[in-house]
């Protein structure tokens, strides 16, 4: 049975990715139902194919788009992501959502959605990174009280428009959830002039960015005398496209909740 997915946010990298996996055969039992993206638009009304005529033009009206599929996946803008979650779940629709930098409240939007909808929400699409996540809860619960200091860093290409990445807070939590510290209270967001000494009690988030990077994470726990660091590396955007295809596949006709990849992914 092939699930229709609308994609919003289909003009920009990762929408292009994800219509481009489905045109060349590389995900299956996939089909494109809507590509939606914001009013000013340029290509409004054009084809929105990536290899290729696709035979689905770009759209504003996520309405329609939710009305004609199975499953949207949501890759827009944070501040638009509420009102899309909204769309989904008066339309009866699962959603995946990819976007990062959402407020408190508009991430309780999301959550809300979900009490009617099945709603796959991760900050990563990756199989590596969600083990990642993991693996850092892991790392720092066997290495809490001993003596190590806890810094995440992140690199992502220059275009990008939130900071820290939504994968680094994610792995801040994470390592926070083993330690057992409120992140809330113990994060520190870079760090400039006269800071004095390192604190145990603290987790360094730091953004980088240039180029064209997909997106680099490195968890250091470093100690007097040694140093682990767990890192991840994504190359290509096609990881997180596959992923996210992955998750509307999966979500479509599941009952209502709030769910992560570690449940696509049976992690």
């Amino acid at each position: 049975m092939t699930t229709r997915v609308a994609i919003i946010g289909a003009g920009g990298r990762m929408g292009q990715a994800m219509i481009r996996a489905i045109q060349t055969g590389a995900v299956r039992d996939l089909s494109i139902s809507a590509a939606v993206e914001r009013p000013d638009f340029g290509a409004l009304g054009s084809d929105a194919g990536a290899a290729g005529k696709l035979g689905v033009c770009f759209t504003a009206d996520v309405a329609a788009a939710a009305g004609a599929s199975d499953a949207m996946i949501d890759f827009s803008f944070h501040t638009n992501t509420a009102e899309h979650a909204r769309i989904a779940s008066q339309s009866g629709v699962a959603l995946v959502v990819g976007t990062t930098g959402m407020s408190a409240d508009e991430e309780g939007m999301v959550r809300e959605a979900a009490k009617k909808i099945p709603v796959v929400f991760s900050a990563n699409m990756s199989l590596g990174m969600n083990l990642l996540f993991s693996l850092v809860r892991q790392a720092s619960k066997a290495l809490a009280d001993k003596g190590y200091d806890v810094e995440i860093i992140e690199r992502h290409h220059r275009r990008k428009k939130d900071a820290p990445s939504g994968s680094a807070v994610s792995l801040a939590k994470a390592a926070a959830d083993g330690l057992g510290w409120d992140l809330n209270r113990v994060a520190v967001h870079g760090r400039s002039g006269l800071v004095g000494e390192r604190p145990g009690e603290q987790i360094g988030i730091h953004a980088v960015r240039g180029g064209d990077i997909v997106g680099d994470h490195t968890v250091l726990f470093a100690a007097e005398g040694e140093c682990l660091e767990l890192s991840h590396r994504a190359t290509s955007r096609e990881t997180f496209a596959m992923g996210a295809l992955r998750a509307a596949a999966w979500a479509s006709g599941r009952k209502p909740g709030l769910y992560s990849m570690k449940d696509v992914l049976e992690l």
